[in-house]
């Protein structure tokens, strides 16, 4: 599959062809699903807890006595009853991870990539060199390419200046090639890849 490479002025650059064997049938799709999961799952702190009755503050005096008061029996403050009481079945410190082995992982990836390839949301720029680390800049190259939605900038190596140009975009996330994952490459509207980025991705997605 051949991709047209433009420069950061939107004008044709020449081309890439993806080296990497795409996956174009319905193979992949439970793999996505698994390590998608699976990350949003790691992603959850697992710290939320609530106290139980015998872990509330309170004495183990009876409110009032048991008969003769005309109201109903009570033993504790610390009842889930009462306000202030402990709480029944609450959440409690857990974790949630799921672990996903390398070889699904690495189908999961090349198969969302291959969706978004054949979807022709994946442009293709030479570089993304910037005359200077500015926001400015780097919404002039998006208006250029006429990227107006999400976004996913996919770079070879990491670039402080051009992280410091991106990170003021709402919409906007920069990542390498190396650390790109399945739900990187399925949640933006487009991505972006350098040429260098794409060929360490290719290669990548060849092995």
């Amino acid at each position: 599959m051949k991709l047209p490479v433009k420069d950061i002025q939107g004008k044709e650059a020449g081309e890439f062809e993806v080296k990497f064997p795409l996956i174009e049938n319905h193979r992949g799709t439970q793999a996505v699903h698994d390590v998608v999961t699976a990350y949003r799952a790691n992603q959850r702190l697992g710290t939320a807890c609530t106290k139980t009755v015998g872990e509330v503050r309170g004495s183990n005096k009876k409110p009032w006595r048991q008969k003769g008061t005309g109201r109903a029996r009570a033993g504790s403050f610390q009842s889930p009853l009462w306000r202030g009481g402990g709480v029944v079945f609450g959440p409690r410190p857990r974790d949630f991870s799921k672990k996903v082995n390398a070889k699904v992982k690495n189908l999961a990836l090349q198969k969302a990539f291959s969706s978004r390839l054949i979807a022709g949301d994946v442009i293709v720029v030479d570089d993304l060199k910037l005359a200077a680390p500015k926001t400015k800049e780097f919404l002039g190259v998006l208006k250029a390419l006429e990227l107006t939605k999400t976004l996913l900038v996919v770079v070879p190596a990491r670039d402080e200046a051009l992280l410091r140009a991106s990170r003021n975009v709402p919409g906007v996330e920069l990542t390498t090639s190396d650390d790109l994952n399945t739900y990187q490459v399925l949640w933006p509207n487009k991505l972006l890849f350098t040429k260098g980025a794409l060929e360490k991705m290719d290669a990548r997605l060849t092995k």
